[in-house]
């Protein structure tokens, strides 16, 4: 389907028990999306393990995603590490492959100023071949994008967006104040209906790797404004991302638990994520949104 709408797959990366790339698990993923009006992948972002993953595994990521993508749906690769030279050394890994565009997060484990991160991204979008979009997760990198930075950082001619994961408030006096050329892309998987209403056009978020069905019905309902399912399918997906957090085992294993039995092998959750056990495995996939979620799929052990 063909539609104005942008959603943006923050794609899992499955890896074998060697924690090496799972290509299988990888190809299966971005054809599963594709079929369900995916029209763009964030590769090596927070679902994607970008902080864990070892440099040759980070390359083949970038290198199979753009081989399996095949031109279908934008592509973006996260760069961002803890300091300037080592996202300048993934970005010097990454500009050689057809990709779209990189999505650089604040430097983090230090604190920095607003200063120092304008600094920061500027630099790195001089460097860049490749149009740079903001990441802004201050409730991981512990220092928050202001609005003031982020209108002085759309200045910039290869700085293209941003992709917010705080509260939409924060980041409404940037849409109010850029033009359309400076993207504003929003990871709020809870208030998407209320979004989507509001005319925000351009939506990513991980937890589509799991309901990419959900996420179809979603553009839908908008193309038509039909509010009603709009907001049905809503409950079941802020349902469905409570129900993940509730266990014990990290929301990446979780995951892993969902991909496998949709036929998606690999491993999501590497150490020191701890799988889900037995009983909380037995005990999700019983839950009615699950089966939901797994409706017309096959629901069989996959292994990792």
């Amino acid at each position: 389907m063909t539609h104005s709408l942008k959603m943006i797959t923050a794609l899992g990366t499955p890896l074998t028990a060697e924690e090496d790339l799972h290509p299988a698990g990888l190809e299966a993923q971005i054809q599963d999306q594709l079929t369900h009006s995916i029209n763009g992948f964030l590769v090596a972002g927070t679902m994607g393990l970008m902080q864990l993953l070892k440099d040759s595994t980070y390359r083949e990521l970038v290198e199979r995603s753009v081989q399996f993508n095949a031109g279908h749906a934008e592509l973006l690769v996260g760069v961002g590490d803890t300091s300037f030279v080592r996202t300048r050394e993934r970005i010097r890994m990454v500009e050689d492959f057809a990709i779209d565009g990189i999505v650089v997060i604040s430097p983090y484990f230090l604190k920095y100023s607003q200063s120092d991160l304008v600094d920061y991204f500027e630099t790195l979008a001089d460097l860049s071949s490749r149009p740079v979009f903001l990441y802004d997760l201050p409730q991981t990198t512990g220092t928050k994008l202001e609005v003031d930075t982020v209108l002085q950082l759309a200045k910039h001619p290869n700085i293209r967006g941003i992709k917010c994961s705080d509260h939409f408030t924060t980041i409404r006096p940037v849409i109010d104040a850029v033009g359309e050329e400076f993207r504003v892309i929003v990871a709020q998987p809870n208030l998407m209906d209320v979004l989507l209403q509001a005319g925000v056009r351009e939506h990513l978020d991980g937890i589509y790797i799991v309901v990419p069905e959900w996420i179809e019905a979603m553009v839908e309902a908008t193309l038509v404004k039909d509010w009603n399912r709009l907001a049905l399918v809503q409950q079941d997906l802020s349902a469905l991302l409570k129900l993940l957090t509730t266990f014990s085992a990290p929301l990446f294993s979780t995951v892993t638990t969902l991909m496998n039995e949709r036929g998606i092998p690999g491993n999501f959750a590497p150490q020191p994520m701890r799988p889900v056990t037995a009983a909380e495995r037995e005990q999700l996939l019983a839950h009615p949104l699950v089966q939901k979620v797994l409706t017309g799929k096959p629901i069989t052990s996959v292994e990792a």
